[in-house]
């Protein structure tokens, strides 16, 4: 006697939930930015004034100032291709070299605790210098170049890495120190195995909001003495009293920073997919 064939399976719930489900997370993720944009719309034609464009006419200034380039420049124009690298690669250095600092001096300080009352004071002086304030010091002591402005980016991020960074390494649990210590692990293991990983997601805190003051520094540090860059193109659209422009760069600004905080929340996630993992496994016990 044969045996019926078996029916095929059904697809998994999960696959078809998460099918059924993507246009209300496609409403939840941007539907306040579509409400923003009709608002916008309203506004500027009850306004009715050249200081206040439409967002049609914004993106379409957008697309011809910085897309408007042919198919073998992947369409973006001569003029993202002179500013938009030029700024990254300031701000990336800037961002690199403030983290650098922020993580080593964090650690220093954050190891050596009686550091803290001598340091302190400092710190705190320091990082209340507003950063925009300080391009004519740097120009004086560090010229126009590029490299002026990457030392101002890197001055002006640095603060919330380092005071991140000295609470990440104060705040280890004692406990698992003691017992790194009872199975005799060295200084520099304790540091790199136990110390820093246990850290890592308050500098990984600090090191997000850093990078939403790189792109602001990077920005500022442009509008003085320079001759590409971002924030180059945006004083000379405003000094040429080209308001369409001046509002497509602050768009251009827009996407750059939700891109990079984009790409660094992949960059958290995979790091720290271990520290969530832990967390996970201690709330459910």
């Amino acid at each position: 006697m044969t045996s019926a064939p078996a029916a095929a399976p059904a697809p998994p719930l999960n696959r078809a939930r998460r099918g059924a489900g993507w246009p209300r997370k496609a409403l939840e993720r941007w539907g306040l930015l579509a409400v923003l944009v009709a608002v916008w719309q309203a506004v500027a034609s009850a306004a009715d004034t050249l200081f206040l464009p439409g967002p049609f006419e914004v993106l379409a200034e957008f697309r011809e100032i910085w897309l408007g380039g042919p198919a073998q420049q992947a369409f973006l124009s001569d003029a993202a291709l002179e500013h938009i690298p030029s700024s990254l690669l300031r701000m990336g250095a800037g961002f690199a070299l403030a983290t650098a600092v922020g993580v080593g001096l964090g650690v220093l300080i954050g190891l050596v605790r009686s550091a803290s009352d001598y340091v302190a004071p400092v710190l705190e002086f320091a990082r209340s210098l507003p950063g925009p304030a300080l391009i004519p010091v740097f120009l004086i002591l560090f010229g126009a170049g590029s490299g002026m402005r990457i030392l101002l980016i890197a001055f002006g991020t640095v603060w919330p890495i380092l005071l991140n960074t000295i609470e990440g390494v104060r705040t280890v649990d004692a406990t698992a120190l003691n017992t790194a210590r009872l199975f005799g692990i060295g200084p520099v293991r304790r540091l790199t195995g136990v110390i820093i990983p246990a850290a890592m997601p308050k500098i990984f805190a600090g090191l997000r909001i850093s990078v939403a003051i790189a792109l602001i520094m990077m920005v500022a540090s442009e509008w003085i003495a320079s001759n590409n860059g971002i924030g180059f193109h945006l004083v000379q659209s405003q000094r040429g009293f080209e308001i369409n422009a001046v509002w497509a760069d602050i768009v251009l600004l827009g996407i750059l920073g939700y891109a990079l905080n984009a790409a660094f929340l992949a960059v958290e996630g995979r790091v720290l997919a271990w520290h969530r993992g832990a967390r996970q496994t201690k709330e459910s016990s």
